[in-house]
């Protein structure tokens, strides 16, 4: 069986400003693009699988290795400041999570026996749901953000509000990625027993689906 997933984060962060005169401008939620990309793998067995997991799944800088599924993430934050006479504020906050995931393709389904067609079908169906929950704690976080730069409030000038926005991005960005990883500690620790919970699961809806009616 495949051992544990640990695909980190890649995480980027980008900052964008916008000073508008005395304008007080909409909210903005905080937004996710997703995208998918596949890797393909061979093996007619659950060990040939594995192998071909660890050989071309994608490697993560983050841990040195090849993993099942990866995610690649990028912050981009968008700021718009009024300025006035003697005070400056941040009157818009949006963040967008731009989460390319990395998921894995079986090719030779059609040569492998029952039983490992459906562990594969139950690891990859929890691959890909590892990875989803990567980008829904990515998205928290990114609302976190949003709420915390507009709670900035008045300040003296743009420069010092800039620089709160700074601040106040890479400490819950950081409170994020910590957020990731622990995930994934909690994931790996649970990977065995939740496989084998997900395949009883699957053969007692197989085995339902072929009772007589």
């Amino acid at each position: 069986m495949v051992g544990q997933m640990r695909p980190r984060m890649l995480a980027r962060l980008s900052l964008t400003a916008l000073l508008v005169a005395g304008t007080v401008l909409p909210a903005a939620a905080a937004s996710v693009n997703k995208t998918y990309s596949y890797f393909s793998i061979g093996g007619r067995t659950l060990e040939e699988i594995e192998t071909e997991l660890a050989k071309r799944g994608p490697h993560v800088k983050n841990t040195g290795k090849r993993h099942p599924g990866a995610t690649q993430m990028e912050f981009t934050t968008r700021l718009a400041y009024a300025e006035n006479t003697g005070s400056c504020t941040i009157v818009k906050a949006s963040v967008n999570v731009r989460a390319k995931m990395i998921l894995p393709r079986w090719g030779q389904r059609a040569g492998a026996d029952r039983d490992t067609t459906v562990i594969w079908d139950t690891l990859s169906a929890d691959i890909k749901r590892h990875e989803e929950s990567h980008v829904v704690i990515a998205k928290n976080h990114a609302r976190e953000l949003e709420q915390a730069l507009k709670a900035i409030g008045r300040q003296k000038n743009c420069a010092i509000a800039a620089t709160k926005a700074k601040a106040t991005s890479e400490k819950i960005l950081a409170r994020h990625d910590r957020a990731q990883d622990e995930f994934d500690r909690v994931e790996g620790i649970n990977f065995e027993s939740r496989i084998i919970r997900l395949l009883h699961y699957r053969m007692d809806r197989i085995a339902a689906a072929r009772k007589p009616r």
